[in-house]
């Protein structure tokens, strides 16, 4: 049983987020455990970290030894850099060109993807990696276009030290069984690589996320970039499905909060908005001042669950913005106060972020990035 009132860590708190850093250790060395000597990692903390939070996730990381941080934003690097963070920090997504001397004074890699970007590098003093299109088509570009890219890069004079990596992203590595896309999507990328190095560039060079860092060990490379993994999250069911036996990623999040209130009602008792459950028998049910603000997903009203005392409880009716009804009938010793776990194992039972994702229509990524930011992390 867990009591909010009775830790001092979470006294006067309605919700939070615990996270275990022997398990994000553990993830950690699992896929060091992976790679050659010579390939760096690089921990992938865009996006507040999946959910568990910029810094104090980044700051773990680094004193495990992470070799690189990746960021979303140009926002987030400089963020990391003001707490002191010294190792390369790469921003992954699309940086304004306002931005690029805010890089170059924080020393924050860029990803470069368009012939408009690689032009502006020219005013500047900057590190960056160019990304290649490769089958995606999202950032990057595209294989016939980079002999135009490379041409610019000469022109302008860029310095060699500052093309300081390559790389693109694999759109369906996440089924051992069909192999087939990633591999041409590693030989194009190879490809492009090739035209770099006659160019007289040295980069680092760099492909693999989790999944393909698990099941394509050719595409390891330089650089390994790790985001779902580290957190103790598997990247796809297939991948689960084929390596859950022999790497023991550990979830390291837990969500919690508290019961705020406990009624006894008749049968019959129609419950939240437009009605939705009715009560076929008398029951008890709590409040959790919890909803979709917080990040627990709408489409759960009806369907989903939280533990409390170590059992299940079923939401009933709509998730509100800011509170959730559960039915515990079933527990007759909960109370106010008792905490509820919203994602978490507190004992034998267990709520995951798969589970909430399965009844959500969504994906694991989501449930865990969508975590309000301003709900507190507590590292132990």
């Amino acid at each position: 049983m867990e009591r909010n009132f009775l830790n001092k860590e979470t006294g006067g708190l309605r919700t939070w987020l615990e996270i275990d850093t022997k398990k994000a250790a553990c993830n950690y060395r699992l896929f060091r455990s992976l790679l050659r000597r010579k390939t760096a990692l690089m921990a992938v903390v865009k996006s507040n970290a999946y959910g568990h939070d910029l810094f104090q996730f980044s700051k773990l990381m680094v004193g495990l030894g992470v070799n690189w941080l990746g960021v979303d934003s140009i926002v987030e690097g400089e963020a990391l850099r003001k707490t002191g963070i010294k190792i390369p920090i790469l921003a992954l997504g699309h940086t304004l060109q306002e931005k690029f001397a805010g890089a170059a004074k924080h020393k924050v890699s860029l990803t470069i993807s368009t012939l408009v970007g690689i032009k502006a590098l020219k005013k500047y003093n900057l590190k960056f990696h160019l990304k290649v299109d490769t089958g995606m088509h999202r950032q990057g570009f595209l294989p016939e276009e980079m002999p135009q890219a490379l041409k610019i890069l000469k022109q302008n004079k860029i310095a060699p030290e500052n093309f300081e990596g390559i790389y693109t992203h694999f759109a369906s590595a996440k089924n051992p069984a069909f192999p087939t896309d990633t591999r041409k999507q590693l030989a194009l990328f190879n490809g492009a690589v090739e035209l770099v190095k006659r160019a007289g560039f040295t980069p680092l060079t760099h492909a693999a996320a989790t999944s393909s860092a698990i099941l394509f060990p050719e595409t390891h490379l330089d650089l390994v970039r790790i985001g779902i993994g580290l957190y103790g999250l598997w990247p796809s069911r297939e991948v689960a499905a084929s390596f859950a036996e022999k790497l023991n990623l550990q979830p390291a999040l837990s969500w919690k909060t508290v019961i705020s209130e406990i009624k006894n009602l008749p049968s019959g008792s129609r419950i939240g908005y437009d009605f939705t459950e009715k009560l076929a028998l008398q029951g008890r049910i709590a409040i959790c001042p919890i909803g979709y603000w917080h990040g627990y997903p709408r489409a759960l009203s009806t369907v989903g669950h939280v533990l409390v005392r170590g059992q299940r409880a079923k939401i009933l009716g709509r998730v509100s913005m800011d509170m959730i009804i559960i039915d515990v009938s079933k527990i007759p010793n909960a109370a106010m106060n008792d905490a509820a776990v919203l994602i978490g194992q507190p004992g034998k039972a267990e709520i995951t972020a798969d589970e909430l994702a399965d009844l959500s229509g969504t994906t694991n990524y989501e449930i865990v990035t969508r975590l309000n930011p301003l709900i507190r992390r507590i590292y132990r």
